[in-house]
């Protein structure tokens, strides 16, 4: 069990889209939320709206040691969670692989998979600890298939499904991982790939309505499996 008697869900990317309306979500489930993001402005405002004993902080997914220190801190503060939603991620400019800068790819590589993995790596020994917990590390819909112009996206994404399903052979019982795909939504993330087209797909809000409730009850039983939210 956590230290506290709601559940608790730690969260990336809390600043805008999908992982904004997860914290609205869970918040209004009654779970605790401990979420990190890099817009110090965002963050006030989830304080603002969602106090204690709800977490937010500013972390760098790029950054082994900032992403630690974030989940560090939310075990400390809000306990060990029940549910990791490794939901921060980042995607490129459209354009032809050969076009993008290697230092462009390199930073989405850095958050979209080292990222990913930094937070599993912090939070595992709790999780081992109390014996229970599962983490779902978000996908896409480009990473179970591919388009023009967002490779390197797609790269981090099939690396997700990999790393995941890898990891899930790992684990002990009790424990989850899995990818998921949460859908197609109108996100600032869609809108760079699909322009004024993006508005035609239903937005975070609309989205978290029924994707968290179907997280919130995802259990062990879900291991290995290659999720998709409804």
């Amino acid at each position: 069990m956590s230290q506290s008697k709601a559940k608790v869900v730690l969260i990336t990317g809390v600043t805008r889209g999908l992982g904004k309306a997860m914290v609205d979500g869970f918040a209004n489930l009654g779970w605790t939320v401990a979420g990190c993001g890099r817009s110090e402005d965002a963050l006030a405002a989830l304080r603002e709206r969602h106090g204690s004993p709800h977490h937010f902080v500013a972390a760098d997914l790029a950054s082994d040691a900032s992403a630690a220190a974030f989940v560090r801190e939310a075990v400390a503060k809000v306990g060990t969670p029940d549910l990791v939603l490794n939901n921060g991620a980042v995607i490129n400019e459209s354009a032809p692989l050969w076009e993008i800068e290697a230092e462009a790819f390199s930073d989405l590589i850095d958050i979209n998979i080292k990222g990913t993995a930094s937070i599993i790596r912090a939070v595992m020994p709790a999780l081992l600890e109390r014996g229970s917990g599962v983490i779902v590390n978000f996908s896409s819909g480009w990473g179970r298939s591919t388009s023009p112009e967002v490779a390197p996206y797609c790269a981090s994404k099939w690396a997700i499904e990999g790393l995941s399903a890898a990891m899930a052979q790992e684990v002990p019982k009790g424990i989850a991982v899995a990818a998921m795909n949460p859908g197609i939504i109108h996100t600032e993330m869609l809108q760079k790939c699909f322009g004024p087209g993006a508005a035609a797909y239903p937005g975070p809000e609309d989205w978290a309505g029924s994707a968290v409730p179907f997280l919130a009850k995802l259990d062990a039983r879900c291991n290995g499996k290659a999720l998709t939210a409804p």
